[in-house]
């Protein structure tokens, strides 16, 4: 299935020559990484931002939230709104907005402009994140539509294995204000990158959209739905507190090379998945939720020896890198020209979940300990698996049309 109803040979780049036109999907992974990185990185650099600000660290720690917040609550009346603008002024109009909001951030020495510029980001990311996907299934011949989103969304890996601990380091080194401007200076470039190297594509005619409630009832799509909001919040439970879970195995002072050992095990499950995706989707995506159930199991049984903690999170990594790309694209191929609206109502489910589970993840701290956390996961997998097993014609089928 497509992503909508422009004919996929009205590309005059990848899909025409059957091949994948790189620079073109490289500027979009890099629009995934710059989205990803501004919205964890104040996380590096919290103590200094609220010392500058003058507010408590649970306070500016909210800013990461008002960014999720941002995104969950605009991704679907954004996406429908604007589904007839020209694809590639869209993307240029939402990257604007990125640079614009961190370079707010940089220079703002008052707390409620940050939120305001942090909240204003979160609403380009919604944007973005609903457009990129479809993007890049439309550069890409049919067979190789997977692997185009798999190098798409690339850049969430690398944001959280490299770009994380790299902007940390500058924040910590230069000011946490140069980390955010160094932001836009790459976004600036990157919207220079996206004029000349990215080709564009017509909205959608408005009689030629789906209202997004009834896309819930296109088959397959609601499967995919269920499987991202569960699949993601289980992850964000343990994935925001792996610090604290380290800290109460006695590990934490290698928090960054399990980190790192995450972030590496996560770009080689996106190479597999993007190497497999058109035959094995369905396979894959199996495979991803039973691997992160057992590192899941490893974690709660097992966590005595940090061997094999550092086993569990290559699990981890090896189950949860390829996952963007695989539930993005089931969602688009269940969508069809309904794609736009599932992609966006995806955006929305994960930066709900990635919110809730912060949330839930502070109250097992509180009630039941650390040691709660792959436990938790391990619940949240079971329904997701029984779901994935289930939706075997729509949703995840074992062959991709």
């Amino acid at each position: 299935m497509r992503n909508d109803a422009t004919p996929l040979a009205a590309s005059p780049t990848g899909s025409e020559q059957g091949k994948l036109p790189m620079a073109a999907l490289l500027a979009l992974s890099t629009a995934v990484f710059v989205t990803s990185l501004t919205e964890t990185l104040p996380a590096g650099v919290l103590p200094a931002m609220s010392a500058d600000l003058g507010v408590s660290e649970s306070a500016m720690g909210q800013s990461v939230t008002i960014y999720a917040i941002g995104t969950a609550l605009t991704a679907i009346p954004l996406t429908a709104a604007t589904a007839g603008w020209r694809r590639k002024r869209l993307l240029l109009t939402a990257m604007a907005a990125f640079a614009i909001a961190n370079t707010v951030t940089a220079v703002s020495a008052n707390f409620p402009v940050t939120m305001v510029a942090r909240f204003v980001a979160g609403v380009a990311a919604g944007l973005a994140w609903a457009l990129l996907a479809g993007y890049a299934r439309r550069m890409a011949p049919v067979h190789l539509q997977g692997r185009a989103i798999a190098i798409a969304m690339a850049g969430i890996p690398v944001a959280l294995s490299l770009g994380v601990p790299a902007g940390t380091f500058l924040g910590h080194a230069l000011g946490w204000q140069v980390a955010f401007l160094i932001m836009t200076v790459l976004t600036v470039v990157l919207l220079l990158w996206i004029t000349a190297a990215v080709p564009d594509y017509p909205g959608q005619p408005r009689g030629g959209r789906t209202p997004m409630l009834r896309t819930l009832r296109v088959p397959g799509v609601a499967p995919v739905l269920f499987v991202t909001l569960v699949f993601v919040l289980a992850h964000t439970i343990l994935y925001t507190y792996i610090a604290t879970f380290l800290d109460r195995l006695g590990m934490g002072g290698s928090t960054d090379l399990v980190l790192l050992v995450f972030g590496a095990a996560s770009l080689v499950s996106i190479w597999i998945v993007a190497a497999h995706i058109n035959r094995r989707l369905r396979a894959l995506t199996i495979a991803s939720t039973v691997l992160v159930a057992a590192a899941a199991a490893v974690l709660a049984v097992l966590a005595g020896s940090p061997a094999l903690v550092y086993v569990a999170v290559t699990l981890w990594g090896l189950g949860w890198g390829g996952a963007p790309t695989l539930l993005q694209t089931a969602v688009g191929d269940a969508g069809g020209e309904a794609a736009d609206a599932a992609q966006a109502m995806l955006v929305t489910l994960w930066n709900a979940a990635m919110a809730g589970g912060g949330v839930v993840g502070g109250v097992l701290l509180g009630l039941l300990g650390a040691t709660s956390f792959p436990w938790s996961v391990l619940a949240l997998l079971a329904p997701v698996l029984v779901v994935v097993l289930a939706a075997r014609t729509h949703g995840f089928p074992g062959r991709r049309s």
